[in-house]
């Protein structure tokens, strides 16, 4: 009977072979996902025999992996920041770049007011990460959320209720079924260009969905719409924040400019790379 550690080992190999990064993180998860334990408790138990009962669940799980399957859709959950959420094909797994927009736009919008944001949009909420983040950080806030895919809204309702947190969820194409005014909107649009997304490693390329991630117009289709009408639905002094692509940053400058916004500007992600742009009515 093979130990822990020895079916640890057999398993990294095996994905590593099939060309996965982290090969050895992802296989602790998986194990640790198998065994119903956290997964720094693997150290502990090294040396422990591992069933054939167990290895028959395993298997099916590294075989996803090793189709490049992205790992959160074979756990189910995803953290994001303190929020730990329901994941499923249909539903874009949020990213880190996403963690940092949210808190990026949180301090911005401090800097701005005195007051937290009374009402918030996220728009293209996918998972609802970012709804949810906001209403966990700003309770008081009325904070809506606008997805048009009905499967993505259905997953990010349940992600709802699974946290106890309150977001009016709207299924529509942008704004189009959207009332009222804002003080802050948010949005991780499609923006990648065609030659981007099948470049895309295999988990991205494979298994997400395609319409979250993929925009007409060099990637630039869904941005421009956001920024042309989003003054029409934000409070004077409101501000949007929206995740972009790399070189997009001019052409959302230059947009930004004929759209009356007082302030309008680009910041990059932790790599140094175009990933931010913010703008304030």
């Amino acid at each position: 009977m093979n130990t822990l550690l020895e079916i640890l080992k057999k398993s990294e190999g095996l994905l590593v072979d099939r060309g996965v990064t982290e090969a050895r993180l992802d296989a602790e998860h998986l194990l640790a996902h198998t065994l119903e334990c956290q997964r720094m408790e693997l150290y502990l138990q090294f040396d422990r025999p591992l069933p054939e009962e167990i290895l028959a669940k395993l298997r099916p799980l590294l075989a996803r992996r090793a189709r490049r399957e992205p790992l959160s859709y074979i756990l189910g959950h995803h953290p994001f920041h303190d929020l730990n959420l329901i994941v499923r094909p249909g539903g874009l797994i949020p990213r880190p770049e996403t963690e940092d927009l949210v808190q990026l736009t949180s301090d911005h919008f401090s800097t701005f007011s005195e007051n937290p944001p009374q009402r918030i949009l996220d728009l293209g909420t996918g998972t609802g990460a970012i709804a949810l983040w906001m209403k966990h950080n700003f309770p008081e806030a009325e904070v809506c959320a606008v997805e048009r895919s009905p499967d993505a809204i259905a997953l990010a309702r349940e992600n709802g209720e699974a946290l106890s947190l309150e977001v009016n969820w709207i299924e529509s194409d942008w704004f189009r079924d959207v009332s009222g005014k804002f003080d802050l909107i948010l949005s991780n649009p499609p923006y990648l260009t065609e030659s981007e997304w099948q470049e895309a490693e295999p988990e991205v390329r494979n298994f997400e969905p395609k319409s979250a991630l993929v925009s007409d117009d060099a990637g630039l289709s869904d941005l421009t719409t956001i920024l042309k009408k989003a003054p029409d639905f934000l409070n004077p002094g409101g501000l949007l924040a929206m995740e972009t692509g790399i070189n997009q940053r001019e052409d959302l400058q230059n947009c930004a400019s004929d759209q009356g916004y007082s302030q309008a500007w680009g910041e990059d992600d932790l790599s140094q790379r175009d990933r931010y742009f913010f703008a304030r009515k």
